[in-house]
């Protein structure tokens, strides 16, 4: 049993972080960070080329984090593999002890820095879910033949974004994903709590019973905010929030001092995990903090976790 999934059972408070591979082939920048996660979360979830931007393999950075003995999550997107592939870097992971796994369908490549690469979209996030809870229930691979040793089981999960109109069609989406096996749900980026608690209303009020982690990404300036909510779907950082980078960074120019704005960010992320655990909320918490994974322990202890 994933260390994820105990923990969720356990009624634990969940805390994820989430990192990405290199652009290259050396993941020694990315382990050393890895390093200080170890015993503070209970899973590093590794992004398959997220926003459609090429890097290192999801597989090969979990079977780096797992053999150094930090729980990995597996990320496996739809865009660029078909059914036979995904299959075979499951059970590529399952060989390693890799026993957690996030679905998505995953950015067009269009938005990405290969824009020449063919989308593949073979499997939605729903399909790949479904596929795999037919191998596990089954012991068949996708093709409907018998898998030596029979089907490895996974801690399987998907993503939802709260801040999307209509919302029921996140609903109906998040239902889809959980009938088809998903079994944890982590959100996109939250920065209002009175949209997440309505969102969490409408998810109890259509009967859907699933663990969700909110998504908490650190900001490290008002520009970062600013282009967030220009240009990635699903993401509202309140105006109150920019104002406030703002003035730390005025603040910062006006004293000489640097970096108060990403320290700043640390503490109005500790804020919000503090009070979605203190409120009971949601179950856990997933960390996203784009490359500043050193931060990860500091908001934790800020958040009194």
């Amino acid at each position: 049993m994933s260390l994820l999934e105990k923990a969720l059972l356990d009624g634990q408070f969940a805390i994820t972080a989430e990192m990405a591979p290199p652009k290259g082939f050396c993941f020694a920048h990315q382990m050393a960070d890895a390093e200080l996660l170890k015993g503070k979360v209970h899973g590093v979830n590794v992004t398959d080329m997220q926003s459609a931007c090429l890097k290192a393999s999801s597989l090969g950075m979990c079977i780096h984090l797992k053999q150094a003995g930090i729980e990995p999550i597996l990320q496996i997107t739809g865009r660029d593999r078909n059914r036979m592939a995904i299959m075979g870097d499951v059970l590529s992971a399952a060989s390693f002890g890799i026993d957690t796994m996030l679905a998505l369908t995953g950015d067009h490549p269009v938005v990405g820095d290969c824009k020449q690469s063919k989308p593949v979209y073979d499997l939605d996030s729903v399909g790949i879910l479904k596929m795999l809870s037919e191998m596990e229930a089954s012991g068949l691979d996708c093709g409907g033949n018998e898998l030596s040793g029979g089907a490895p089981k996974f801690f399987k999960g998907a993503a939802v974004t709260p801040v999307y109109e209509p919302r029921m069609l996140q609903i109906n989406k998040l239902r889809q994903k959980v009938e088809a096996g998903a079994r944890y749900i982590q959100t996109q980026g939250i920065f209002d709590m009175d949209s997440l608690k309505q969102f969490m209303d409408d998810v109890a009020a259509a009967g859907i019973d699933v663990p969700i982690m909110v998504g908490i990404i650190p900001l490290k300036a008002a520009g970062m905010a600013k282009f967030m909510n220009q240009n990635v779907p699903g993401i509202d950082v309140p105006q109150h929030m920019i104002d406030r980078l703002e003035a730390a960074a005025a603040e910062g120019k006006e004293k000489g001092v640097k970096g108060l704005p990403m320290k700043l960010g640390m503490e109005m992320a500790a804020e919000m995990i503090a009070r979605i655990r203190e409120e009971n909320i949601c179950p856990g918490v997933h960390i996203m903090a784009i490359g500043a994974e050193k931060n990860v322990p500091a908001i934790l202890e800020m958040a009194g976790i």
